[in-house]
């Protein structure tokens, strides 16, 4: 199974797989072509005919198309290049045939779909030679045209996506969320370090407290009582020292700061019950927020996956990008994870919203189970 929690998701533009790219090279050409003669004759027509009035059905026939074809190739670059697209939101105008061409022409959608239907057709020229020669070439096909595709998608996401008023509305939406989350995130962290305080340190030392209070009272006249006592309180005060440090540490462990994410990670993996292989390469250093929140998500993970999982082996990579640092955990256990609210899962998805990350897992029944956190480096 599938899912994904995220704060401000970054908008990722995957590559595309050969064929895919190869066949939407080879047949985007004549589609490219049709798009192009049908808009600008559309338009050269409308506009020389538009005293006359003939020419302004003919410019609304033309906007209407223009738009229409934007709306396919939008669904045809998410179908075959992966690129994250979604349809724009339809606003509906309850007026005029005239007041609704108004609309279309005020509307930027309109220019950008017209500009992504000229942009096109000479980067299909050039698509469709390298789409012909990738049949043939092998290593064309496996590494070339991806890229291609690739550079299409980015393209199609700067016209076709949203504006950029859009784009700033969504990201605002996001970080709203991010920001409600990490204050619930650290709320439940606050009340977990009460908790543990209160059941643990605090019952250890008033423990201390009253036999010291008791061996005072005897000093006098027991001192064999008084011995017991003290040995008691020592006893109590080691264990309150013991769990103040372990407390500390699960704040913020001493080896992480001190020897970065890579000798942190290793010691997390020592002591997991199952083999773990960890591989970390994070140069340069990130911020201490991201390798706090990188080094939580791991040994949540692998305690878990210990817990829940029944697998007998797991794997940590993290790597780091120009400005974000990628975990990702796996294990061949039975699968079937999935993000549920008050889940564990969530808890960790919960946990990358601090910095503005985001969590994505894919769980298939049967496994293996691949946990991701794309953690950005800059906020």
């Amino acid at each position: 199974m599938t899912g994904e929690q995220s704060a401000a998701p970054p908008v990722v533009v995957p590559r595309p797989g050969s064929i895919r790219t190869i066949t939407f090279m080879v047949t985007g050409l004549v589609w490219r072509i049709l798009q192009f003669v049908l808009c600008v004759v559309g338009i050269a027509v409308g506009m020389a005919t538009v005293v006359v009035w003939i020419g302004i059905p003919i410019l609304i026939g033309t906007t209407s198309m223009v738009r229409g074809f934007g709306a396919a190739d939008r669904r045809w670059a998410r179908k075959m290049l992966g690129t994250p697209l979604e349809d724009p939101e339809e606003i509906r105008i309850e007026s005029s045939l005239l007041r609704r061409w108004q609309f279309q022409l005020t509307d930027p959608r309109t220019w950008r779909d017209l500009a992504y239907i000229v942009a096109t057709l000479p980067l299909a020229c050039v698509e469709f030679a390298v789409g012909v020669a990738s049949i043939v070439v092998v290593p064309m096909a496996l590494w070339v045209a991806p890229w291609l595709g690739w550079a299409h998608s980015q393209l199609a996401m700067s016209l076709l996506g949203p504006n950029r008023t859009k784009r700033l509305e969504v990201k605002a939406q996001h970080l709203q969320a991010s920001r409600a989350r990490g204050v619930d995130a650290a709320e439940a962290e606050r009340r977990r370090i009460e908790r543990d305080l209160h059941d643990g340190a605090q019952q250890r030392l008033v423990a201390v407290a009253m036999s010291l209070g008791r061996a005072k009272s005897k000093f006098a006249n027991d001192p064999d009582a008084v011995r017991e006592l003290i040995d008691e309180a020592h006893t109590d005060a080691k264990l309150a020292v013991s769990e103040l440090r372990d407390l500390a540490r699960g704040i913020y462990p001493a080896v992480l700061g001190d020897r970065g994410l890579d000798a942190a990670l290793s010691a997390q993996a020592a002591k997991s019950p199952i083999h773990v292989d960890v591989q970390v390469d994070v140069e340069p250093r990130p911020p201490a927020a991201v390798e706090t929140t990188a080094y939580f998500i791991v040994g949540e993970t692998l305690t878990n996956i210990a817990k829940h999982s029944g697998a007998t082996e797991a794997g940590v990579k993290v790597w780091r990008t120009e400005d974000m640092v990628v975990v990702e955990i796996t294990d061949n256990g039975r699968g079937g994870a999935e993000v549920r609210p008050g889940g564990g899962l969530a808890g960790l998805a919960d946990r990358a919203a601090t910095i503005d990350g985001v969590i994505t897992v894919v769980s298939p029944p049967g496994g293996p189970t691949v946990i991701r956190a794309d953690l950005p480096c800059q906020w």
